[in-house]
């Protein structure tokens, strides 16, 4: 393999460039090879993964059948490691003062229209209680990028009053944080204020690009924010969570290095990331997506989807309000694990009409508990579950479960048990009655009469409100 540039003395050579645009090259012509594309189809049945190069072979070969066999695939591996849950969460934005310059976001700092809005403790308490009182226990803290009026001792202020929040039958279990690239020293004070997932966006890995797109602040660092994910590990946050941003860039660019990001990690650490999102552009204050000539169409974003499900099987896979519903229908066929619900994007949202502060429009406006309806009637199981985040299963302890396909012995069970504290605690009647069909459906399906015992009484205690998990 030839030598591959390097970005800086500093950055890791895992991203060069010339890397990216060689495995793209190869990839365009490896497509056109029929019996090569049928191997790799071959290799993905084994549900062991793939690598970067055979998963952007398979997204450049334009055979409907192949696509078609994808998608079926994905969904037989999805089941496999996850089986039918879903796991619900809540961004909670704190504040959009930022000083960065990002030309996708119209929390940049060039932007003099839009509102600018910190919350205190005493409002973040409010949110909480909003989003407790819908069903919430787990929430993704999202923040600007202002060493001033966003420190991190803010941001670990808020967590711990959100851990410290007791309200009715509420309380948030797991916080994940998606705030800028720092230091080592850093990332040790969020593993110990207990967070869940650090999640850090690369936007694109396309260096030149993301030059171009971020041209002042401290995100201008290519290689700084590339590297964050090495600092966050080294700090021993053991779960962390990639994306892109799909629309700024080519997609099979990005597909590619979403996937050499995740081998590395794996290599270097011995945990691949925990989450991959895959939010795509979306209007917004200041922002016109027809400005951006890289919009990523439904056909080629599922496909995307299907292909990460195949590459990364031990990983959960992200979508948001950004899309509307019948997009994330086909997509957690094929491969999502995780949705928000319910959300809102804009700082102070869940208690005030403050949509003149939203990072973007939102496409799916339905409730917490018109989207947990939706999801049962679909066939799907909600779960609000974070015992393995209470319990230490995280990082290589957790992956090594669930490369065995043996995390759905924890999680199912679990599911249950939060899907029926849900049910009880804050649910309509029609997704109650909904609901209760479902757990009792599950219970009748073939399990030892110790589980069964146990899942029952497990099942007793949360309706009386104490949660234990498996």
């Amino acid at each position: 393999m030839e030598d591959y540039d390097v970005m800086s003395a500093k950055a890791a050579g895992f991203m060069a460039q010339g890397k990216i645009e060689h495995i793209l090259k190869l990839a365009r012509e490896y497509a056109k090879d029929r019996s090569l594309v049928e191997g790799l189809l071959g290799l993905a049945e084994e549900m062991q993964g793939l690598p970067a190069m055979a998963a952007a072979t398979l997204l450049l070969n334009a055979d409907e059948d192949i696509t078609a066999r994808i998608f079926a695939l994905a969904e037989k591996v999805k089941n496999a490691y996850y089986g039918n849950r879903i796991v619900l969460f809540a961004p909670l934005y704190l504040s959009n003062y930022c000083v960065n310059g990002c030309t996708y976001c119209p929390y940049h700092r060039q932007n003099k229209h839009i509102p600018r809005k910190k919350m205190t403790q005493e409002e973040i308490k409010a949110e909480v209680i909003a989003l407790q009182d819908m069903g919430h226990k787990r929430l993704a803290l999202e923040a600007g990028e202002d060493p001033v009026h966003n420190p991190l001792d803010y941001i670990l202020e808020s967590i711990d009053t959100i851990y410290g929040i007791r309200h009715k039958s509420g309380v948030i279990r797991r916080v994940n944080v998606n705030i800028a690239a720092t230091s080592v020293e850093n990332y040790r004070r969020l593993h110990d204020a207990k967070i869940g997932t650090y999640i850090l966006f690369q936007e694109t890995y396309n260096r030149q690009q993301y030059e171009r797109l971020h041209p002042k602040g401290p995100k201008s660092d290519y290689a700084y924010h590339t590297e964050a994910m090495d600092r966050a590990m080294q700090g021993g946050i053991e779960d962390v969570g990639l994306g892109v941003l799909f629309g700024l860039n080519n997609y099979a660019y990005e597909l590619i290095g979403l996937l050499l990001h995740a081998e590395h990690l794996e290599k270097v650490y011995g945990a691949g990331p925990h989450t991959i999102s895959v939010p795509r552009l979306r209007p917004a204050d200041d922002i016109n997506t027809a400005d951006f000539e890289n919009a990523l169409p439904d056909e080629m974003f599922l496909k995307i989807i299907a292909l990460l499900r195949l590459a990364v099987p031990y990983t959960g896979l992200i979508i948001s309000t950004r899309e509307p519903e019948h997009i994330r229908e086909a997509a957690l066929r094929l491969g999502i694990s995780q949705i928000s619900g319910g959300s809102k994007t804009s700082v102070g949202g869940y208690t005030h009409n403050a949509d003149d502060t939203a990072q973007f429009e939102i496409a799916d406006n339905r409730t917490l508990d018109e989207v947990i309806n939706w999801l049962i009637r679909i066939g799907h199981l909600p779960s609000f579950c974070t015992a393995c985040y209470g319990s230490g299963r995280q990082g290589r302890d957790f992956m090594e479960i669930c490369k065995q396909k043996q995390i759905h012995k924890f999680c199912s069970p679990n599911a249950l048990l939060t899907l029926n504290e849900y049910l009880q605690n804050y649910a309509s009647p029609q997704t109650r009655a909904l609901g209760l069909e479902v757990i009792k459906n599950e219970l009748a399906r073939p399990m030892s009469d110790r589980r069964r015992q146990m899942l029952e009484q497990r099942l007793q205690e949360a309706a009386r409100g104490n949660v234990r998990f498996f």
